[in-house]
């Protein structure tokens, strides 16, 4: 069983990352900035958190727990459904504009802080850690780099869709 400080600190840990991610999705003025990002990631880790809890709550004594995990693998299904529920706010944030798409590079990065959120979770924390520093680097990166021919637009377009 989780103690209250591992699970404040993986809590602590999901919201810092995801505040780290919101901050480069608001540097360039994208609805979903630092406290979207902060609620996706924080909420993804209750629910990983909760899917490792739970089984220690409802096992009559520790004796009991390993069958209650070996029946009951639909504990994991909690952090799983985060993906699922993540990817309906990521189609809220998805807009189409004449022929050209707006908000795919934000909802896949509020997809990505649900995952660093389930991994902060269930304790993976150096891991999410890796993968935000990652993730926000490229983003930086590869925001002002011209990537070759994209749909809807004219190659040697100047226009900027969501980086």
């Amino acid at each position: 069983m989780l103690s209250l400080f591992d699970m404040v600190l993986r809590l602590a840990v999901a919201i810092l990352l995801g505040a780290v991610i919101g901050l480069e999705r608001e540097s360039i003025g994208k609805e979903a900035g630092v406290r979207t990002n902060i609620m996706v990631a924080a909420g993804a880790a209750l629910f990983s958190i909760a899917s490792v809890v739970v089984p220690y709550l409802i096992a009559v004594s520790p004796e009991h727990l390993a069958d209650v995990l070996a029946r009951n693998s639909g504990f994991l299904s909690l952090a799983a459904n985060v993906v699922v529920g993540v990817g309906f706010l990521g189609a809220g944030i998805i807009v189409r504009e004449g022929i050209h798409v707006r908000g795919l590079t934000t909802a896949a990065t509020v997809w990505f802080v649900a995952a660093i959120g389930v991994l902060s979770g269930f304790g993976l924390i150096a891991f999410a850690a890796i993968a935000t520093a990652t993730l926000t680097a490229l983003l930086f990166g590869l925001r002002n780099i011209p990537i070759g021919h994209t749909a809807g637009r004219r190659s040697g377009s100047r226009e900027r869709g969501d980086q």
